[in-house]
């Protein structure tokens, strides 16, 4: 372990949500395997139980359902005392589709589970850590919380709007012994892909598509999505933990942590070019997966 790691009381307590698969699952892992006391939560009740039969604290946390984010936050103060060491907000979905496409209760119900329900569970937490003067909060953000591109602009708002708020929210905390970090994945090897195209068949479908001005970049693209190409960039979820590992214990923890190569370069650019400049790689980077 590197000098610049934390050592915590054992156990250390550690809420991940969004653990039926993915990053969340793969962080309730990894991170139990560093003595951390893992609470994992999943959408769903079946998720929940064969969480239960790994041997996991598991409650039933739902980003789109107030009552459960309420219930599982009062279960896990509970059963560590008020004392929860750190807080990993994860989880969030995909509604592809162009912004003048984009059905209004599709953006209220994908916002509702990718921030509003992240604010409810966090404001939930946070007095506690006040109390402790201790506390960790890692926000799994993406590379589309710092560029747009199109196609993608219901995701990419709601991923803005958390940077903005765990900027904020860092800020606000400055002094209190809780840190903010927010980590930036790229493509990752995870169901992704597969749920954002349900979504996109749920929120547009074969008969908005079919009278759209962009019919036909739906129709490569949902081809593309149906294949499941892996990408040559596309990471494994552990990618994703091994920052989060620093995010939780390392002294001084980032800000920001990036995750995977097209991330980096995207962070990059974003410093370095200017906004016309900028949507030029954002729209040639769109096309290349035309």
């Amino acid at each position: 372990m590197s000098d610049d790691l934390l050592m915590y009381r054992k156990p250390r307590t550690l809420l991940i949500t969004g653990c039926s698969s993915g990053i969340g699952e793969a962080a309730a892992h990894l991170m139990r395997g560093r003595d951390w006391r893992v609470f994992a939560t999943a959408r769903k009740v079946e998720d929940v139980d064969r969480l239960k039969q790994q041997g996991f604290e598991a409650f039933r946390l739902d980003y789109e359902d107030p009552d459960s984010i309420m219930n599982a936050a009062d279960s896990v103060l509970e059963a560590c005392d008020g004392k929860l060491d750190a807080l990993f907000n994860n989880g969030a979905y995909a509604v592809p589709g162009a912004i003048e496409d984009m059905p209004v209760a599709a953006l209220r119900t994908l916002f509702e589970a990718n921030f509003i329900g992240w604010h409810d569970l966090t404001q939930r937490i946070i007095p506690s850590m006040r109390l402790n003067r201790n506390g960790r909060i890692v926000q799994c953000s993406s590379v589309l919380g710092l560029v747009a591109l199109k196609y993608r602009g219901a995701y990419t708002a709601s991923k803005f709007a958390l940077e903005a708020y765990s900027d904020t929210l860092r800020q606000e905390l400055w002094g209190t012994g809780i840190h903010v970090s927010l980590i930036e994945p790229g493509p990752i090897d995870t169901h992704f892909t597969q749920n954002a195209l349900a979504n996109f068949d749920r929120w547009i479908g074969p008969e908005a598509m079919k009278d759209s001005p962009h019919r036909k970049a739906y129709e490569k693209r949902r081809k593309r999505m149906e294949k499941g190409e892996p990408g040559p960039f596309k990471l494994p979820s552990s990618a994703v933990v091994k920052r989060l590992i620093h995010a939780l214990e390392a002294k001084r923890p980032k800000p920001r942590y990036y995750v995977t190569i097209p991330t980096t370069v995207m962070g990059v650019a974003k410093r370095l070019l200017s906004t016309k400049l900028m949507d030029r790689v954002s729209l040639a980077a769109a096309k290349s997966e035309e």
